[in-house]
């Protein structure tokens, strides 16, 4: 496979008109967004943060809807494929997506939950076909780190 071939990630990337955060969102803590360990990347817990630095804040199940909170989802997504960008200079040195845990900031009796993160997810699955299908969990919280509606974190495999 060539390194412009339609199955790369990059070219997926391009062919579905997504254009990514030049740069990921900075840590809120003391930890690093991206840890690379035995052919394992990790990416820390990413929230929605809009190109504009605003976050997507609220309570899913109260003031913020399952759909407005799946677009949330997708834009975390973005925002994790960014990190990757800027550790790996190329989301085509990445072989895919193994793991997603996603929290939602949600009312107590909220349960679409997978609806939810299936705006990463199916995200993940657009750029890196069949390789980002991934095992996941997802589910609600009470509260997540300044009011946002959704955060996930990440395994992903480096390419060979």
């Amino acid at each position: 496979m060539t390194t412009d071939s339609p199955d790369r990630p990059e070219a997926r990337l391009l062919q579905a008109g997504i254009v990514l955060p030049s740069l990921p969102p900075t840590p809120i803590g003391s930890f690093t967004n991206v840890r690379e360990a035995g052919g394992l990347v990790y990416v820390s817990g990413q929230g929605p943060v809009a190109a504009d630095g605003s976050l997507c804040r609220g309570k899913v199940g109260d003031d913020v809807t399952a759909e407005q909170a799946r677009g949330h989802a997708e834009l975390v997504a973005g925002n994790i494929l960014a990190a990757l960008k800027a550790q790996f200079g190329s989301l085509d040195r990445l072989a895919g997506v193994v793991k997603l845990l996603g929290l939602v900031n949600a009312t107590p009796d909220f349960d679409r939950h997978s609806f939810v993160i299936d705006g990463a997810s199916d995200l993940f699955a657009g750029i890196f076909g069949s390789s980002g299908i991934h095992a996941r969990s997802s589910f609600g919280v009470s509260s997540l780190p300044n009011r946002i509606t959704v955060e996930i974190e990440g395994i992903f495999e480096l390419a060979t």
